[in-house]
């Protein structure tokens, strides 16, 4: 753990890509194999399932701090971070111990099977025994909340340093339904075949927004340009007549689109293709809304499916007949994948990604500010010679997202952050106007500099009318204007509206409260864009 532990300060106390590198690449080096598959697992979220409620660390905390469960509950509302603040109040360690991390990942696993006594009096005694930082990440581990600021990417190319192998290589190995439970480091990362698991998917590429005039990509003959579909990522697979959906986050989601199912029939072992999980319906995509109602649930009735039919949008194709095509320029790939749809037929359930037929960046500029017409969030642009590479890299994948809808609300509640502005409120409601009262309608929480989080939080500890824990009511005074992807209908939400990606433009320093937006505003949007 003491190695593990090194590695958590190292990168939280860096913002360097370089020194992150660095600090994985010397963890790697020095760790045994099964510490070094719990620190992939870890990075990669393939984190132990929580075997401890929350709500009992907090009491067993306190008590083991000699503090009473209010002021425990207090420090926690200022320090923002459970582990962290349980870290703080135990007393230092009089000796510590030196169980590896794969120790103490095994010893959480176990606590799951205990009596609520036994689990305290352990976890306890194991608190008791761990330095300060150490049980800090200890904290972490057992809550869930483990977050060390490392991508996958980044992951990858320190392991690639540590063994010498390619990052695409060890990206795709590191892909697919693996926990270190179910095989060892050297099968993860050195066996022969790492198809071994007929499911394992291909990293996927990202696009990068596109931030300036597409003139600058070059001659619009060597982009092919597609509308850009909000929807979920996600690879369909079929092997050995098995087919298997990945979404983007790597969860494994076949049974959640049993519709997809079908696709087995038309298409050959060994076909993997890239698309978006897309609600559909009459010809024309559906709210992102709808799809959510299917993602949390464990079964999928024909209700839901009749309620929330999806399609699978195809982007890309990946594998065909068994082999890598990865390498293959896109021009030849979609070839193959529009040469495949039209023989197979899918019933509807597989569509392509249409095409954006155009001729000058000005033309599909104007395509761009039609995107909402087209049920779509903008542009997607692909070099027609690129090859599919893993990850987000600049160059050949671009993303032109149509110009966000925006509107003016006032501040109502303010709440305190987590972590580092733990100790400043940065989460806040906004509310517009309807027949003279204010009507809370979105949460946002990124979008003003630090300097303006500062002042509003000074506004917020001078305007407090009421206190709910780490939530205040403040006076209606500061008005926002909210930019957002989309608008949609809602039952949950006193407004009647969700909104899609909200967060806060700019602070309207210029316009008093009084000229913010109405509900009826919302409504209009709701009507034109919903």
């Amino acid at each position: 753990m003491k190695q593990f532990t090194e590695l958590f300060l190292a990168l939280d106390q860096t913002t360097k890509t370089l020194s992150k590198i660095e600090a994985l690449v010397n963890y790697f080096d020095q760790a045994d194999e099964e510490d070094k598959q719990w620190a992939i697992a870890i990075l990669s979220h393939r984190r132990p399932r929580r075997t401890v409620n929350t709500s009992l660390l907090r009491v067993w905390a306190a008590e083991s701090g000699g503090i009473p469960q209010w002021l425990f509950d207090e420090s926690y509302h200022v320090v923002g971070d459970l582990a962290e603040t349980i870290a703080l109040v135990l007393p230092e360690a009089k000796q510590g111990t030196d169980h590896s991390l794969t120790y103490w990942i095994n010893f959480i696993k176990l606590l799951g099977d205990l009596e609520e006594e036994e689990k305290k009096r352990k976890v306890q005694k194991a608190w008791s025994g761990l330095r300060r930082y150490e049980k800090f990440v200890f904290n972490k581990l057992i809550t869930g909340g483990f977050r060390m600021g490392v991508s996958q990417k980044l992951m990858v190319k320190a392991l690639a340093k540590h063994t010498g192998m390619s990052e695409s290589q060890l990206a795709h190995r590191l892909m697919g339904n693996w926990t270190p439970d179910n095989i060892t480091y050297q099968e993860l990362i050195y066996a022969e075949n790492p198809n071994a698991d007929l499911s394992k998917p291909y990293p996927f590429y990202l696009a990068y927004a596109l931030e300036e005039d597409p003139v600058t990509l070059g001659s619009p003959d060597q982009w092919q340009a597609e509308w850009k579909w909000d929807g979920i990522r996600g690879q369909v697979i079929i092997r050995k007549g098995r087919l298997f959906v990945w979404s983007r986050g790597e969860e494994l989601v076949t049974d959640k689109y049993p519709e997809y199912e079908v696709l087995t029939n038309v298409f050959p072992d060994g076909t993997v293709i890239d698309g978006e999980i897309l609600p559909f319906k009459d010809g024309k995509p559906l709210s992102f809304n709808v799809l959510q109602t299917r993602i949390g649930r464990k079964n999928v009735s024909g209700k839901v499916m009749e309620n929330a039919p999806v399609i699978f949008k195809a982007y890309d194709l990946l594998e065909w007949e068994g082999q890598d095509i990865r390498e293959w320029p896109y021009c030849q790939r979609r070839k193959q994948l529009e040469d495949q749809v039209a023989q197979a037929g899918s019933g509807g359930v597989l569509k392509l990604s249409e095409v954006v037929d155009f001729h000058s960046w000005e033309e599909l500029e104007d395509f761009r500010n039609q995107s909402r017409s087209y049920h779509s969030e903008g542009i997607m642009l692909k070099r027609l010679d690129s090859v599919y590479r893993d990850g987000r890299r600049r160059g050949d994948w671009w993303k032109w997202k149509t110009d966000p809808l925006t509107i003016d609300a006032v501040m109502i509640y303010a709440m305190r952050g987590h972590g580092r502005r733990a100790n400043l409120y940065t989460d806040y409601t906004f509310a517009v106007w309807n027949n003279g009262e204010l009507i809370p309608f979105t949460k946002a929480y990124s979008g003003l500099t630090d300097q303006e989080i500062r002042e509003v939080d000074n506004f917020v500890k001078k305007n407090t009318l009421e206190r709910f824990g780490p939530v205040r009511s403040v006076k209606p005074d500061l008005v926002f204007e909210i930019a957002f992807e989309g608008i949609n209908r809602s039952t949950r939400h006193k407004s009647g509206v969700a909104l899609r990606f909200p967060r806060i433009k700019r602070w309207r320093k210029d316009k008093p409260t009084s000229e913010a937006n109405t509900l009826e505003d919302l409504n209009l949007m709701l009507e034109r864009y919903g």
